[in-house]
């Protein structure tokens, strides 16, 4: 456990940033070092977007310094130690060393520390536990810059004391496995995951959602999601996924075989793509992971759909559906009865590839037609305001629908013009 910097950064991307070089400036080069993630992915030769830092100084003191130098500090979290600089447009978080004096499974209770060590035995991974200073020099005191290297992922310290510190973790593991690692994955981890995995029931549904998410955006999702099966955890907060062969075949389609703009990864659609239920089923799996009404609607009208477009119908009922759903909502049905009908066909003749992949161009392409009118017309022609507006308008789109679209504003005026006069 070296307290010895054992490695170098150059000084350029994030690092060479001017808002970086103020930061540290501002707060004191030896008091400052930059932690997780940036450092992770810097190593990495990965694009680093948010930087976090940490560092000895109180945060009483982190936002004096910051508001002498004329730095906006928003006081982000003020009990864990943690503030935000905002310079220029970009924000850091810093937070106080720390040690954890008390843990439960879902939230610690903090002390702050000055030993640089000590705040990285808190860190979940070795490959998150490096720091690095403003001049680049890395510190590393768990190894993870090998780990890193040979696509290994582990806990620091024994798994199973990391693992109960915060039954997060468990979701953390497989997540960064998925991004980082390479098989096999670290038996000692795999085996606190399992121990621990019923008390996964006993975290919010907010923090569940946001980890599985993660997890159904990592390359090969289909492969950790039946590694986490196999160790028994996806059975503790998502009993309703029995379609892994669909969800990796709904992400190679969205990756790697087809390339098309407008269509690429999406996490809500890989969960819909594996998921084995109806309607209420889908509806459950909405409410226990605390999904927003958008979400849960997208789910909804993906796992358990009313229609599915498939290449066997013809191109009127195709525009029909693209304006009774939307062509998102096609679209993503599109990708889903294909890798379905890839799965059960293992292999698919060329011309029915080829459909598919014209009916997925026709929801990425279709701009839309405008029904001509509109329930101010209807009132227009002596039709009293109320639901019967909505009821003739409806029946002059259906058939406007059905005619192919070919009927214009007058044509549509005369349609609804006769309902109106056979009705009265």
């Amino acid at each position: 456990m070296s307290r010895e910097p054992l490695g170098k950064l150059a000084i350029d991307g994030w690092l060479a940033w001017p808002e970086t070089r103020q930061l540290a400036d501002v707060l004191g080069r030896d008091q400052l070092r930059f932690v997780g993630g940036c450092v992770r992915d810097a190593i990495a030769h990965r694009p680093v977007t948010d930087v976090d830092a940490a560092t000895p100084l109180p945060p009483e003191d982190v936002m004096a310094r910051l508001d002498a130098a004329g730095v906006k500090v928003i006081a982000t979290g003020l009990k864990h130690g943690t503030v935000t600089a905002v310079i220029g447009k970009r924000k850091f978080e810093i937070t106080t060393l720390r040690r954890d004096a008390e843990t439960d499974g879902r939230h610690a209770r903090v002390e702050f520390t000055d030993d640089w060590i000590e705040d990285a035995k808190r860190r979940d991974f070795t490959i998150n536990a490096m720091s690095c200073t403003p001049d680049g020099d890395v510190y590393d005191p768990f190894e993870g810059m090998p780990d890193l290297a040979h696509g290994v992922v582990r806990f620091v310290g024994r798994a199973g004391d990391r693992v109960a510190e915060d039954y997060l973790r468990i979701l953390r593991f497989f997540r960064f496995w998925g991004g980082y690692g390479r098989p096999p994955a670290d038996r000692s981890a795999l085996t606190a995951c399992r121990t621990n995995a019923a008390k996964l029931k006993e975290l919010s549904g907010e923090r569940l959602r946001d980890e599985l998410l993660k997890i159904l955006t990592v390359p090969q999702p289909a492969e950790v999601v039946r590694l986490m099966q196999g160790y028994g955890v996806l059975d503790h907060i998502l009993p309703e996924a029995g379609e892994v062969t669909r969800l990796r075949l709904t992400h190679w389609l969205t990756t790697r075989g087809v390339l098309m703009d407008g269509v690429g990864p999406d996490p809500l659609r890989n969960l819909a793509a594996l998921l084995d239920t109806d309607a209420d089923g889908a509806s459950a799996v909405a409410q226990r992971l605390r999904l927003s009404n958008a979400q849960a609607d997208r789910l909804l009208s993906l796992a358990a759909p009313n229609v599915v477009p498939t290449p066997d119908q013809g191109a009127l009922d195709h525009e029909k559906l693209l304006r009774r759903i939307g062509p998102e909502t096609f679209r993503d049905l599109v990708i889903l009865g294909w890798a379905a009908e890839i799965g059960a066909a293992t292999r698919l003749p060329a011309a029915r590839s080829a459909a598919w992949r014209d009916l997925l161009a026709a929801a990425v392409g279709w701009r839309g037609r405008e029904f001509p009118l509109k329930g101010r017309d209807l009132v227009d022609l002596g039709l009293a305001p109320g639901p019967r507006v909505g009821e003739v308008l409806g029946r002059v789109e259906t058939w406007w629908e059905d005619g192919g679209f070919k009927a214009d504003r007058s044509t549509c005026l005369a349609k609804a013009k006769d309902l109106i006069g056979r009705e009265e």
